[in-house]
């Protein structure tokens, strides 16, 4: 009962914060003002046309009207906006709820992926509720929900193919003890030096597929793909070292490797290219036509391809230009350096409604999560050092928060999440981008409560003193959570209490 009565509860929770009131404000806020009218374009052209002046006033009166059937240039794929224009479909582009809907839909199925990814690594249902009401009670989560903006959608599918990653993980070891087993039990017994060369591994298929189409929402998905495609590889390594294959770093590299690559990236190319489908049915979209001349048909092997296809990649190269080159500046930017103090969280809208009361939508994360989850990274790499040390000098301890492959995918997931972005320190950037890295901080965050917990086997004052410890924490973050709660719904509030949440300057 209680292994559904949780995930249940969490997710009552993360939609209750995520739908309730999410039609207002009635007026388009911040990045809204390109993703909503791309997506009602591609609803009605199958490609992101030109909007005319003043269009923001006719979608606040409910009127938003058609683009003009010209090309509009668009700096991100389009299966965010697809979504998006999900909801504009099953409620109306009149209604303002329609605008987020997909989003917060997204959001709350966000909770429950993240549920499901702690249960596949911790295998503790507590710890998989902790981590579900960490994500649904956050923040930045809740505003990226309640926006419609692109990036609580890319959260959603790197997730997923995380999950499709540890289920590979998962089938893989599997296939090696049985493959072991038979080669070992055959008479007379056959060589595993090299170790096997599976192709039956649907899991990592998917897992391909899912970040390819991670990356038709934005382009940032590359890095978790490159990042969590060598980590499959060097988990293929350690696992075969450690099921007693002797060569098994050149028969991970040379045998495995090489079926792992076909396994996933063709896949994940087809799936990007699949989310473009409206931009290759139609005439319209920009490039879509550019004719192909001697002059500039694309070098080498890829001047051969079909000119619709030449268009396209040159409107991604255009696409990537326009992204390394974009260093606008803005009043909400925030390097990522400073991501992890929570420096400068990016303000949404802001409405003074008169008579000392205001309404706001500001991404600030719950900052005892962020700040907590920050902390629990430093503390598992700090332990990661501890134990190594301690092995390479023969002693045993101190034990690890988690088993090794749990704490490589939340550390994969956090580091390919952030440390890209700081490759490009002039390009203008947002800290609401993390909501790609928050699933797998508040997993760290978990990680160490269930240290706090203790194990089952634990005496039980043990036991009794960690729930308290962790019990009184989580009702402490709920309540710091329903304090913020008027900036991540747009409340009307007066305001001096609004600024009583500005707990750093910069977060005005």
């Amino acid at each position: 009962m209680l292994s559904v009565a949780v995930p249940a509860a969490v997710l009552g929770v993360a939609a209750a914060t995520r739908l309730i009131g999410i039609e207002h404000p009635g007026e388009l806020v911040f990045d809204e003002t390109y993703y909503v009218k791309d997506a009602e374009s591609l609803r009605q052209l199958g490609y992101e046309g030109r909007w005319p002046d003043g269009a923001n006033e006719l979608w606040a009166a409910g009127t938003p009207g058609s683009p003009s059937e010209l090309a509009s240039f668009i700096a991100h794929p389009p299966l965010g906006k697809w979504i998006i224009a999900l909801g504009l479909g099953a409620l109306g582009p009149e209604n303002s709820a329609s605008w987020r809907l997909g989003t917060a839909v997204a959001g709350v199925v966000l909770v429950g992926l993240v549920m499901l990814l702690a249960h596949l690594l911790f295998t503790r249902l507590v710890l998989t509720g902790i981590a579900g009401l960490l994500i649904a009670i956050d923040g930045n989560a809740i505003v990226m929900s309640r926006v419609a903006l692109l990036d609580g959608i890319l959260a959603l599918l790197i997730v997923l193919a995380v999950i499709f990653t540890v289920l590979d993980r998962r089938q893989v070891r599997r296939s090696l003890d049985a493959w072991l087993a038979e080669r070992r039990a055959s008479d007379p017994p056959r060589s595993t030096d090299w170790g096997p060369a599976f192709w039956a591994r649907p899991w990592l298929f998917v897992a391909g597929v899912t970040f390819g189409l991670a990356t038709g929402v934005k382009w940032s998905a590359l890095y978790l793909l490159a990042a969590f495609a060598v980590l499959t590889v060097v988990a293929d390594a350690i696992d075969r070292k450690r099921a007693g294959v002797a060569i098994w770093s050149s028969g991970t590299l040379l045998r495995q490797a090489p079926i792992s690559f076909v396994l996933m990236i063709p896949g994940a190319l087809a799936a990007h290219l699949l989310t473009w489908w409206g931009w290759f049915v139609t005439s319209g979209g920009y490039g879509r036509t550019r004719e192909v001349t001697d002059e500039n048909r694309l070098p080498g092997i890829l001047g051969s391809l079909p000119d619709a296809l030449q268009n396209w990649w040159e409107y991604q190269t255009a696409i990537y230009g326009y992204h390394v080159n974009e260093s606008s500046p803005h009043n909400y930017e925030a390097p990522a350096i400073g991501w992890p103090l929570l420096l400068r969280p990016t303000y949404m809208h802001y409405s003074d409604l008169g008579n000392g009361t205001a309404e706001a939508i500001t991404g600030i994360p719950n900052p005892f999560i962020w700040w907590g989850s920050v902390a629990a990274v430093i503390t598992i790499i700090g332990l990661l050092i501890a134990f190594a040390i301690r092995r390479m000098r023969g002693h045993t301890g101190p034990t690890l928060p988690a088993d090794g492959w749990a704490i490589a995918v939340v550390l994969t997931g956090v580091f390919a999440g952030w440390l890209p972005w700081l490759l490009y320190p002039e390009r203008t950037m947002f800290f609401f981008y993390t909501i790609v890295i928050t699933p797998f901080l508040v997993l760290a965050l978990t990680m160490l409560l269930g240290r706090v917990l203790g194990q089952p086997d634990d005496p039980a004052p043990r036991r009794a003193l960690g729930a308290t410890i962790v019990l009184v924490l989580m009702l402490f973050l709920l309540a710091v959570s329903a304090f913020f709660l008027p900036l991540w719904t747009g409340i009307p509030t007066p305001i001096e209490l609004i600024q009583l949440r500005y707990w750093l300057p910069t977060w005005i």
